[in-house]
């Protein structure tokens, strides 16, 4: 028998209702830490609770809890030092918080992404523009949400941006600019995987205007019912179509590579098939996900069924 309580990490107060409602139904016992106000004790030993699975959003800065990022770094790492079996663990929240780090993994698998320079200062932002041509993109190293992703067409649109001081470096002043990959049939596909295998996928259908294509934000934060007709959502607001799919094997099996060398235990990644020549392009890594909302409509079954299942059996020791 278990006596210790799992530890739900996270900062979000929406994202996560349905783990919650998931744990509820089934008599769990759970803690609900808030990483945007929290605290530890580096001389411990003794841990509270079984297991510890890790929530916390690189999006955190847009709710005024930046702090909870790089805290989150220390915790994890005092975690692990101590023995704690953490779910998405320090080295998946590496990655979640590097956008940098994400394409130095996608490049040593061999896997194509973006043409990419890493910048810390606008004049650099410049020289890579005249390296990568256009359109091309400059997005924060620390993101989410698509948050502070802009989009530029000519060198005159990122002059006059950086001279009206509109460009976002992020809140470590690191941004990367990269190549704009025009998706074959207007959508990206995102693959989300669980205990290192794949769980299911779905195309986000985009419209270069709005950069936010997380499932739970496309619905829940623009207001709009989540996918209430058929297999197909319909978000106006947030200028967003969404389906399910089922990608080519190549696809999964380097999404599941991905994921073994992140150390991601619930995530997954983001490509888009480039119109140019059909290849699938690698560009987002993602170690929070929060899962479309109303599963069993969309993908046929309701994920957080399945990452409870994995929970128990990673509190178990199986």
């Amino acid at each position: 028998m278990i006596s210790k309580p799992m530890a739900i990490y996270h900062e979000h107060p929406d994202w996560f209702r349905p783990l919650f409602a998931e744990l509820d139904a089934r008599g769990i016992n759970y803690l609900k830490l808030d990483a945007s106000c929290y605290s530890y004790n580096p001389s411990a030993i003794g841990i509270d609770f079984s297991l510890f699975f890790n929530r916390m959003s690189a999006s955190a800065y847009l709710r005024g809890n930046s702090q909870g990022i790089f805290f989150t770094h220390n915790y994890l790492a005092y975690l692990e030092a101590v023995g704690v079996r953490v779910i998405n663990g320090s080295c998946s929240f590496a990655l979640e918080t590097s956008k940098a780090r994400q394409v130095q993994l996608f490049h040593s698998l061999g896997l194509s992404f973006p043409k990419t320079r890493v910048v810390n200062c606008t004049d650099e932002i410049l020289t890579a523009a005249s390296q990568i041509g256009f359109p091309l993109l400059v997005k924060p190293n620390i993101g989410g949400r698509g948050a502070g992703i802009m989009r530029f067409d000519s060198i005159e649109q990122l002059h006059a941006a950086i001279d009206e001081a509109k460009l976002e470096l992020g809140i470590d002043r690191i941004a990367l600019v990269q190549e704009l990959i025009p998706a074959r049939n207007g959508h990206i596909t995102r693959v989300e995987t669980l205990g290192g295998k794949f769980l299911y996928a779905i195309d986000i259908f985009i419209t270069g205007e709005n950069f936010n294509l997380c499932p739970a934000e496309i619905c829940q934060i623009e207001s709009v019912p989540a996918f209430p007709e058929g297999r197909l959502s319909d978000a106006p607001n947030a200028g967003l179509k969404v389906k399910a799919c089922t990608p080519q094997r190549s696809a999964i099996d380097a999404i599941e590579k991905i994921v073994a060398a992140a150390g991601i235990d619930v995530g997954g990644s983001e490509y888009i098939v480039d119109d140019r020549n059909g290849r699938a392009v690698f560009y987002d890594i993602n170690a929070l996900s929060n899962f479309v909302p109303d599963g069993p409509r969309v993908v046929g079954f309701d994920p957080h069924v399945q990452l409870v299942d994995f929970l128990e059996q990673q509190r178990r020791g199986e």
